[in-house]
């Protein structure tokens, strides 16, 4: 059978490879979301590394500004902030390669690496000022995220919007932290 017939049957593609024509699929989801999970709960222990050591009594000794919330609300604040990071870069690994994918990616990794850093400047190094100098350009990592996010997938740019929220409230935490024990 000649191939230019008008009924000749094209080739199957090899197992795993996207049939001609037909649009590059993103990352599998299952894969996906053991990357997302394992880089946000890696970035969480390692966190959680840096700071419990240093809760009691170094934390616990600083002066504090009035706004500062009780030790109990940070673990299921930052265990919901973990989960929504994970479920907003799930959404975007599942994504097909298009325009801003590669960057939104990048972006999440840098600001989640800022994250964990900022635990072990804060905490570890036992230093406010480390601490400002690291959240500030954290925030600003978050918000352009969320946003190269929202761009890509709407539910994955407001997946970060907690966690921009939180930043920025940290923030001034931080700030009033190193400011009354400067």
């Amino acid at each position: 059978m000649n191939a230019s017939a008008p009924n000749a049957i094209p080739a199957s593609p090899a197992p795993g490879q996207p049939v001609p024509g037909s649009p590059v699929p993103g990352m599998p989801p299952r894969r996906a979301a053991l990357i997302a999970v394992a880089l946000v709960f890696f970035d969480s222990l390692l966190g959680q590394l840096a700071t419990f050591p240093n809760l009691v009594p170094w934390y616990q000794d600083l002066a504090k500004p009035w706004f500062t919330p009780p030790n109990f609300v940070f673990g299921p604040a930052w265990t919901l902030l973990y989960a929504l990071m994970a479920l907003a870069f799930w959404r975007i690994l599942i994504l097909p390669p298009q325009p801003g994918r590669s960057l939104a990616i990048g972006l999440f990794l840098a600001q989640l690496a800022l994250n964990v850093v900022w635990s072990f400047a804060f905490f570890a190094a036992h230093s406010p000022l480390l601490g400002l100098i690291d959240i500030i350009p954290q925030e600003l990592l978050v918000i352009a995220t969320a946003l190269a996010f929202w761009r890509l997938d709407r539910l994955a740019g407001l997946c970060l919007l907690p966690l921009a929220l939180w930043v920025a409230y940290a923030t001034a935490l931080n700030f009033e932290v190193w400011r009354l024990n400067g």
